[in-house]
């Protein structure tokens, strides 16, 4: 009996069942590569970050995010190049699909037990998501945002269910928006982590920190203010509309 189609298991029921000591014989997921890309880059070369969201609760297969992987890496690759694109899968398959195999043959019904004890061998593993839930990014330079939307299009006809693809608002794969990331790297609070990126806060004992604490405290001051201002415009330009 061949594998049963992905329709099969396209929507989420009961718990999820996990690979644990309880369940074993679980084979691999065909996705083995979640990051293609220049996935090295500093966050600064890549402040344009797009997002493939699902709308749609339901499971997605390996294998269709591995298919979904191929069509991005190849596209992005042929127009923008292999070392001017990052794209992370963020959905990963943990859920275990089970099959209770049935004979097909001539007396089958002589071998088999039929619905009895027809609790099903692991076959593959599926992602269960929620509607809104991201599961595809691609950070990349501005210039390129035509071609990442082209490639989470594509990669959309490989997945079940509908999806969205949105332009995100932060700085790449940061979770500071442009204004907030520009003004940090202006007053050297940005702690660079590869893709990612933290923030010197103004916390902590000043004796502990000396002179970097002191510093932290007035640059949060500072961008205190600044926000403070451009809220205070935006509701001023709201009311005279």
């Amino acid at each position: 009996m061949g594998r049963r189609p992905a329709r099969c298991y396209r929507y989420q029921k009961d718990k999820p069942y996990i690979k644990s000591r309880f369940c074993r014989g679980v084979p691999d997921p065909k996705i083995r590569i979640y990051d293609v890309g220049n996935k090295l880059a500093d966050s600064d070369l890549f402040p344009l970050c797009v997002h493939l969201l699902s709308d749609e609760k339901e499971q997605i297969s390996a294998e269709c995010l591995e298919a979904a992987r191929i069509v991005v890496n190849k596209y992005m690759s042929t127009e923008v190049g292999k070392d001017f694109f990052h794209m992370r899968i963020r959905a990963h398959p943990f859920h275990v699909l089970r099959i209770n195999k049935m004979l097909s043959c001539a007396g089958a019904d002589r071998l088999q037990t039929g619905m009895r004890h027809a609790f099903g061998k692991p076959i593959g593993l599926i992602a269960r998501v929620r509607i809104g839930q991201i599961f595809m990014s691609i950070r990349a330079r501005k210039s390129d945002l035509s071609h990442c939307i082209e490639a989470l299009r594509r990669a959309g006809y490989k997945i079940p269910g509908r999806q969205k693809i949105c332009v995100a608002k932060e700085w790449g794969f940061t979770k500071f928006t442009h204004d907030q990331y520009e003004l940090y790297k202006k007053q050297g609070r940005l702690i660079k982590m590869g893709a990612h990126c933290d923030w010197r806060r103004a916390h902590g004992l000043l004796k502990d920190a000396g002179n970097q604490a002191v510093m932290a405290f007035e640059y949060e001051r500072k961008s205190v203010i600044e926000s403070n201002k451009k809220k205070a415009a935006a509701e001023a330009k709201a009311k005279a509309i």
